[in-house]
């Protein structure tokens, strides 16, 4: 038996999310599976570094299975991608090293978000960025952003999370490209909905609608109902994991 590993890119706009939830949605992981059942050999059961919700896409999702097919190494992508649909590619394959786990051995997880300022998104983007009104005061997001980094009780920016909810934030930017603001996040973990949490409340803080300083607040004793909305899902793109302390992937 051998342990795959894939980086895989998908849109996420027809799928519920990748996690498979056992009633017959359209998930990232169901479509993996399917095509792994076609490959004598495989078993299929896919493992991902996270997790995205309903329409967020991914560019570089990290996931592993186990097979004693024998497809060589090189030819994975291309035996994949054959049985994939077209919303979602094979980037890349490899033999995973001993004790390799997509998800547990990820010492940290990257996301970027896209909001288009002043403009609609043009017809390709529709469901790939947020459409905002400009302008944006871009200094108070960045002393808004100057609190994240660091071991937090991110719980204020979480939606429904049963677990613990203490991680540390490695990164968070924001950056102006092309028209449109990027805002990316690195992190050990995310809880359910932090990033999309986290982006609509920072806006609201771009828009003038609260100040810097919240943010502050909402990590020392925030609840939920006080930080800002969850952000619509298309504009969030999982970017990469790593598998060696930050900054290193």
């Amino acid at each position: 038996m051998k342990r795959i590993r894939l980086t895989i890119e998908y849109d996420g706009t027809h799928f519920t999310g990748f996690q498979m939830q056992g009633r017959g949605e359209r998930t990232v992981q169901g479509v993996l599976q399917a095509a792994l059942a076609q490959i004598p050999g495989a078993l299929p059961k896919v493992v991902a570094a996270g997790r995205t919700d309903a329409g967020v896409h991914a560019l570089e999702m990290v996931v592993h299975y186990d097979t004693e097919d024998t497809v060589p190494i090189e030819r994975v992508p291309l035996a994949l991608n054959a049985l994939l649909p077209p919303d979602v590619r094979v980037l890349s394959a490899s033999l995973a090293p001993p004790g390799f786990h997509a998800r547990k051995s990820a010492r940290w997880r990257a996301y970027r978000y896209r909001v288009r300022i002043g403009q609609p998104p043009t017809a390709l983007d529709r469901n790939r960025v947020l459409a905002l009104p400009g302008p944006l005061d871009l200094a108070a997001l960045e002393a808004a952003l100057a609190h994240l980094p660091g071991e937090h009780d991110f719980r204020a920016f979480a939606n429904r999370e049963e677990r613990g909810t203490v991680r540390t934030l490695y990164a968070a930017k924001a950056r102006l490209e092309g028209g449109e603001l990027w805002l990316e996040f690195a992190g050990s973990g995310f809880l359910r909905g932090q990033v999309r949490v986290m982006v609509g409340t920072l806006l609201e803080v771009a828009r003038g609608r609260r100040r810097p300083l919240s943010i502050a607040h909402l990590l020392e004793r925030g609840r939920r109902e006080e930080a800002g909305p969850t952000a619509p899902p298309q504009g969030l793109y999982f970017v990469a994991a790593g598998y060696r302390p930050w900054p290193m992937r």
